[in-house]
């Protein structure tokens, strides 16, 4: 299976607590939900996307408590993301967290090393096991090389604060977009879909007036 990290980020990179002021306070966080008032049909047709090619998903301990107290509620039968949620394969990294506590069937609790663990799911077949929200895991992925698909919808909001999804000290890593993979959605929203090319390193270059012109020459 592809290993796709699916988020919604602001302007500035942000990406905790976008659903609700009480979803994630850690580190102070006062600036939740934020996304919510430039929700819309558009923005639910791209995330419906996202959640056709699931085959499994892959949580943190965090969202995974989140995301299980809410969408089990969600019994509606057209509901998509509630039925790929409800019903298809979960796991979840935590040395912590019990079966018993693992109720949102089916959930697989994972107490090893993250990255073995996640190389040896990639290798089950499927189309994608899926990533949503789980900061601290998405952290430890991108650090392993191990993200293959970054889907991202980028909404027009400087939060000015909280997790972002790439810190101070990410792996360097340069992507590219499909194409048809950006698309501007209305209120300046614009959805992505980025492919990891290089990883720790970047390519790097300069700008030298040749011949009279301003040109831009990689290095």
């Amino acid at each position: 299976m592809l290993l796709s990290v699916n988020v919604f980020v602001s302007l500035d990179g942000v990406m905790q607590g976008p659903g609700a002021p009480d979803e994630d306070r850690s580190g102070g966080f006062d600036r939740g939900g934020w996304l919510v008032p430039h929700a819309s049909a558009a923005t639910s047709e791209v995330v419906e996307g996202w959640f056709r090619e699931a085959d499994a998903f892959l949580f943190g301990r965090t969202s995974y408590g989140l995301l299980g107290g809410y969408w089990p509620k969600v019994t509606a039968t057209d509901d998509l993301i509630a039925t790929q949620l409800n019903t298809l394969p979960k796991y979840v990294v935590s040395e912590t967290l019990t079966d018993d506590e693992a109720d949102w069937n089916p959930t697989t609790v994972l107490r090893g090393g993250v990255v073995d663990d996640v190389r040896q799911l990639k290798e089950l077949p499927g189309r994608e096991l899926q990533v949503h929200g789980s900061w601290q895991l998405v952290q430890a992925l991108h650090q392993a090389g191990l993200v293959d698909v970054y889907r991202l919808l980028q909404y027009p909001v400087v939060v000015g604060a909280g997790k972002r999804l790439f810190p101070d000290g990410s792996l360097p890593a340069t992507l590219t977009s499909p194409d048809g993979g950006s698309r501007v959605l209305a209120g300046g929203i614009v959805s992505l879909t980025l492919t990891p090319t290089t990883l720790g390193a970047i390519s790097a270059g300069a700008y030298s007036v040749q011949s009279g012109r301003s040109t831009a020459v990689p290095s």
